[in-house]
């Protein structure tokens, strides 16, 4: 049985093609398009999916939908009737998308890729939840929390086999996500892309109870004991305008909303750390609840805020749990996934076959495809005779601090490079944070990088939670890096003495297990930087002309794609300045 799962027409759209329970391929629509968080239907997604397993449409048994297009929309109509005359504009132009795309999904599919069969809506949080059903664990509790579904912001339940109950839930427009969302978009980040960003300034804030917007942004978000929350709306203009902070809120927060690239004060970083601090609390108190609600020891994480990767290193610490879990994209380009997952598990009662053990399931690049590439556009290269001398030529480049373009197998499925579309560097270098952020990335100073280590030496470097959760091989969890070992990996160490880290285990990607161990001999320290292979504003790299057009705009000094080296320096002609272009 195939059921193809579809994501689109919000943000990060996607799709997933399951095979008898199992995820066989899944890729998000930006990196095909190249245009990031791209929400449009995932056409070639959808002809990536099928191509990879030899099939046609005509194969596909039933399309799963992450939404009920009618419910969304009548709450929708809800939200702009309730605020009328000042919802009138927002109304008035986004009517259009609603006609003509999100309440026609199955007029576009039979149009779009000529699908004539059943689709299956399945209500938002629930494609959420679904990533129990790839999850390690037969029976778990279950928390989503996102900006909004059709009416849900947030909701709790439990999963046994392949069965889940959703109990309760938040409803919009109190909503944690876009209070995050909100907050973002004051300090002048983008919203639905840069909440990462909010995260990672917060720890050059005051991290404590005397930082004075605290108390500030609680006075607008009434907390209860169990973690349910009523948001004051007064504060917020997303209910009904396209833009999220009122006047009100400026006020409290002594300023008006911060111009994009203008200068980060300290002023903005304590309300980063208020709103991180405040974060943590609601779902600390959300997950205590659910551990006493549900009984259970294991936890499944989905929605966006699920990407808060510096709260879940801290959950079993604060909450009871002993482990917790969630796919590589818990946010709404995941739903792709946890659809089809829930019609198969769930509507078919069907039993688990599957565990979701790595996130390689996008398109892969053979040696003759690559090679061909390269040759038909004179590209300048030297073939590796085997991985032995790939490995030892990779290290010795990374230990002369030369950046690296790192394109091996099968893309990675969710926001994160975990080490077939990455760019690798030396993290003992104390300068290369810097270079990295500016001659590469060209991105914010103040945005850290993150170490991969083998699972293995995990323990010794970073204070993780034992025995380590299985998310942090997708890079999902902060630790604190232990202090004995700050001044020795700079570059990966973050203002606050943390580090998102990637564990690697040898079965997932063998090749970059033996790179990094490599390292390790070498350099006594077997960590990287990893970071993603693309520039500030645009998607992770898919195909090797992605890889190559990066590093030619970029500090890249080599292109390590399969078997071949590729020096920046030998093929000038085709760089190009790739900063200009690199905007949110």
């Amino acid at each position: 049985m195939y059921i193809l799962g579809i994501s689109c027409y919000y943000h990060d759209a996607s799709a997933a093609l399951l095979k008898d329970g199992k995820i066989v391929a899944a890729a998000q629509e930006e990196r095909f398009t190249r245009k990031k968080h791209d929400i449009n239907f995932p056409i070639n997604s959808i002809k990536y999916l099928l191509e990879s397993q030899k099939i046609t449409i005509k194969d596909i048994d039933y399309v799963g939908f992450y939404e009920k297009p009618f419910l969304k929309f009548e709450r929708v109509l809800f939200q702009h009737i309730s605020s009328f005359p000042s919802s009138l504009k927002t109304f008035i132009s986004s009517t259009p998308s609603w006609v003509n795309e999100r309440l026609r999904i199955i007029k576009i599919l039979k149009k779009e890729i000529k699908y004539k069969g059943d689709v299956l809506f399945i209500p938002h949080h629930l494609a959420h939840a679904a990533n129990f059903f790839i999850s390690p664990f037969k029976q778990a509790a279950i928390l989503t929390v996102d900006g909004v579904g059709e009416w849900t912001t947030t909701a709790y339940g439990k999963g046994k086999e392949n069965k889940i109950e959703l109990m309760k839930e938040i409803k919009f427009p109190s909503s944690l996500g876009l209070l995050y969302s909100t907050i973002t978009a004051y300090l002048g980040f983008t919203v639905n892309n840069s909440e990462y960003k909010v995260m990672g300034l917060s720890p050059y804030g005051n991290m404590s109870k005397t930082n004075p917007y605290y108390e500030k942004i609680k006075k607008i978000i009434d907390i209860k004991e169990d973690g349910s929350f009523r948001m004051d709306m007064s504060y917020f203009k997303y209910h009904y305008s396209d833009r999220m902070p009122s006047q009100k809120l400026c006020m409290l927060l002594d300023g008006r909303v911060r111009k994009p690239e203008s200068e980060i004060t300290q002023r903005h970083k304590d309300i980063a750390a208020a709103l991180q601090m405040i974060t943590e609390e609601i779902l600390t108190k959300i997950l205590i609840h659910i551990r006493k609600e549900t009984k259970q020891k294991n936890i499944v994480l989905g929605g966006g805020v699920a990407l808060n990767s510096v709260y879940n290193g801290k959950i079993l610490k604060n909450t009871g749990f002993k482990n917790v879990w969630s796919q590589p994209d818990p946010g709404d380009g995941g739903t792709s996934i946890g659809v089809a997952s829930y019609i198969y598990h769930a509507v078919f009662n069907k039993k688990r076959n599957f565990v979701l053990t790595d996130a390689y399931l996008g398109p892969g690049y053979s040696e003759e495809e690559i090679k061909k590439f390269l040759d038909t556009n004179n590209i300048k290269y030297s073939r590796f005779k085997d991985d032995k001398e790939l490995v030892k030529t990779c290290v010795d480049l990374i230990l002369n601090n030369n950046v690296i373009g790192w394109f091996h197998g099968r893309m990675e499925w969710g926001p994160r490079a975990l080490g077939n579309r990455s760019i690798l560097s030396n993290p003992c270098n104390p300068e290369m944070k810097e270079i990295l952020n500016l001659k590469v990335k060209h991105r914010e100073k103040f945005r850290p990088f993150a170490p991969v280590v083998c699972i293995d030496d995990a323990l010794k470097y970073f204070d993780c939670d034992k025995p380590i959760p299985l998310p942090t091989d997708f890079m999902l969890l902060v630790y604190p890096i232990k202090k004995r070992f700050h001044k020795m990996i700079p570059s990966v160490t973050h203002v606050d003495g943390s580090g998102r880290l990637q564990t690697i285990r040898k079965f997932q990607n063998p090749l970059y297990y033996s790179l990094i161990k490599e390292f390790g001999k070498l350099s006594r320290v077997p960590i990287l930087i990893n970071t993603s292979f693309n520039i500030r504003g645009e998607p992770i790299v898919c195909s090797p002309y992605d890889a190559y057009k990066c590093m030619m705009g970029t500090g890249i000094d080599y292109l390590i794609i399969d078997k071949f080296l590729i020096k920046r320096s030998d093929n000038l002609g085709d760089e190009w300045d790739s900063e200009k272009y690199a905007k949110d």
